[in-house]
């Protein structure tokens, strides 16, 4: 059975362009209550603990540096079938490849800076969601 929360970020580039307003707007109009939200910004060593998961992928140095570049807004959202229906408005991590209307085709700009993250689990959204709001209980 699909998880009814899921966990996103809305990533640097997408956070200096002001595109933050919108992306959120879409995430409320597809029906995704938002739980918890918060303005923050990433530290390299706490960039580098949420991506531990990548830390022997060639990229991870980049993607750290570039996740503690600026604020992100970090939110756990609830709806039924969160996880699944949140890859879908998000669209591919490639904007080029994202589906029309998706929020990384309109807002992103490379596979890098992609304007926004979502869990790819429920496992993932209650680890993620977890990292930035102890407090918050996931499921």
């Amino acid at each position: 059975m699909s998880g009814t929360r899921t966990f996103t970020m809305i990533k640097p580039d997408a956070v200096k362009a002001g595109n933050s307003g919108a992306i959120l707007k879409m995430i409320e109009e597809a029906g995704f209550r938002i739980v918890a939200m918060k303005l923050t910004k990433l530290s390299p060593e706490k960039a580098g603990e949420f991506y531990a998961v990548h830390k022997e992928r060639p990229f991870y140095g980049e993607l750290v540096e570039y996740m503690s570049s600026g604020p992100i807004i970090a939110a756990i959202l609830e709806k039924d079938n969160a996880v699944e229906d949140f890859r879908k408005l998000i669209g591919a991590t490639n904007p080029a490849e994202a589906e029309p209307g998706t929020v990384r085709a309109l807002y992103g700009t490379s596979i890098g800076e992609n304007a926004i993250h979502g869990a790819d689990s429920d496992e993932n959204a209650a680890r993620e969601g977890s990292f930035h709001f102890a407090q918050v209980e996931m499921f």
